[in-house]
């Protein structure tokens, strides 16, 4: 587990590059990665099925 000092420093870094990123599609990646440092419940893995993984590739991968 990470600790809380790790997780704010690593949040604030994050921010500061999503300020510096151009395109909008990044910056709400960083953004968003940010939040996941700063947000302190535990994540709960989710199994993914071999139905979300066909809409996930869009069925075009090997699972065909």
């Amino acid at each position: 587990m990470l600790d809380n000092a790790f997780k704010k420093e690593r949040a604030r870094t994050v921010r500061e590059l999503a300020e510096k990123a151009n395109d909008p599609f990044i910056k709400g990646r960083l953004l968003d990665l940010a939040s996941r440092y700063e947000d302190d419940r535990p994540r709960t893995s989710h199994r993914l099925t071999t139905l979300d993984l066909q809409f996930k590739s869009k069925g075009t991968g090997s699972e065909r």
